[in-house]
């Protein structure tokens, strides 16, 4: 489990994933050193990274949730083989291990090709439901609540980015594998302030350009301007001016991630609703608060709106769908699917590191 300065790190990156270690060190009172150790413990021990992914909504592109059934000899096969695809993200294996959950990325308002050529070819699956996303409420650009629960109103202030830019940060002591020093904890000291930057004019649209820079902020959401700079070609004032402009712009945000068994996490579920279209937009902005949800969003299909549920344990999701869930009038159907393993989550699988020498 994490302590209160693990928990208040990982609630520091979902503000600023660029975020340097000293910034976040001076907000929850502890060092640099103590930060990047903490970090790095956290990534070799429950998977912690950054990633910067594109916020469909702002570039173009289009989410579509898909549900297999396959046997379950093939169901874990096929799951693997999907999770290596550029394509795809939030690959589970879900129910009794003969369903398979995953989110498509498509390029443009089109079907994307795994949906229209690959999939239906393949003859271990037994049938295929997609399902298009109209509208994310929690997911995406917007944390799971769960994990935003320790930073006060003064400490999130302090970390937006808005308050520095990203020219600041992800220094080099920063990187994923640099080895942190020794964890010594500072004394009680001041927290510096900045005023707030103005913002920049509207950024240029996003283009096959960005394609580089959009691949590696994949992979390390906190790579620095050098590496991202060795990357697409272009300077560090560059990279820093390009990143900068598509987050004020939405098309580029950060999300963290984290094996949330270290949260006490131990039951996950989906949840497939059916709720009166009128009451849709109220129902889901509700359930949007629930700090159970990590993911809630209106879609197309037999059910129109889909959350996913973390909980501590069985008896705890039991309660949640009795006393919260079922408290909802305007919700008519339920369908409860629990998520047995999480092959792939929002970026590709993170290469082993070296663990940094104790």
């Amino acid at each position: 489990m994490l302590d209160a300065v693990d928990r208040g790190l990982v609630h520091a990156l979902h503000i600023d994933g660029r975020s340097p270690f000293s910034r976040i060190g001076e907000v929850l009172g502890v060092s640099t050193q103590t930060v990047a150790r903490r970090y790095h413990r956290l990534r070799g021990e429950h998977g912690l990274r950054v990633v910067g992914l594109p916020d469909p909504g702002r570039t173009a592109t289009t989410q579509w949730l898909v549900r297999l059934t396959c046997t379950p000899a093939t169901a874990r096969k096929l799951a693997d083989a999907l999770a290596r695809r550029d394509d795809t993200s939030w690959v589970m294996l879900t129910s009794g291990g003969t369903e398979v959950f995953l989110i498509v990325d498509g390029p443009g308002p089109d079907a994307p090709a795994l949906l229209l050529d690959d999939l239906p070819k393949t003859s271990a699956i037994t049938s295929i439901s997609a399902h298009y996303v109209l509208h994310t409420y929690v997911g995406g650009p917007t944390a799971w609540p769960g994990r935003l629960t320790v930073l006060d109103e003064s400490q999130r202030r302090k970390l937006l980015p808005d308050n520095h830019s990203d020219a600041d940060t992800v220094a080099a002591d920063d990187s994923d594998t640099a080895t942190p020093a020794d964890d010594t904890r500072d004394p009680a000291r001041p927290i510096r302030t900045s005023e707030p930057k103005p913002r920049a004019a509207a950024p240029k649209p996003v283009s096959a350009a960005d394609a580089a820079l959009f691949s590696a902020l994949r992979s390390n959401g906190r790579a620095t301007l050098a590496d991202l700079a060795a990357v697409t070609g272009w300077s560090q004032s560059t990279v820093a001016r390009r990143v900068a402009d598509l987050r004020t712009a939405g098309a580029l945000y950060l999300d963290v991630d984290l094996d949330d068994r270290a949260l006490g996490v131990t039951t996950r579920a989906l949840l497939w609703a059916t709720v009166a279209p009128g009451q849709l937009d109220a129902v889901a902005e509700s359930l949007s608060r629930h700090n159970e949800l990590a993911f809630v969003a209106a879609t197309t299909g037999r059910t129109n709106l889909i959350a996913e549920a973390l909980c501590p344990d069985p008896a705890a999701l039991h309660r949640y769908l009795i006393d919260r869930i079922g408290s909802f009038d305007a919700i008519h159907t339920l369908e409860t699917t629990p998520v047995l393993a999480t092959v792939k989550s929002t970026a590709p699988p993170a290469i082993p590191t070296r663990r940094p020498r104790p």
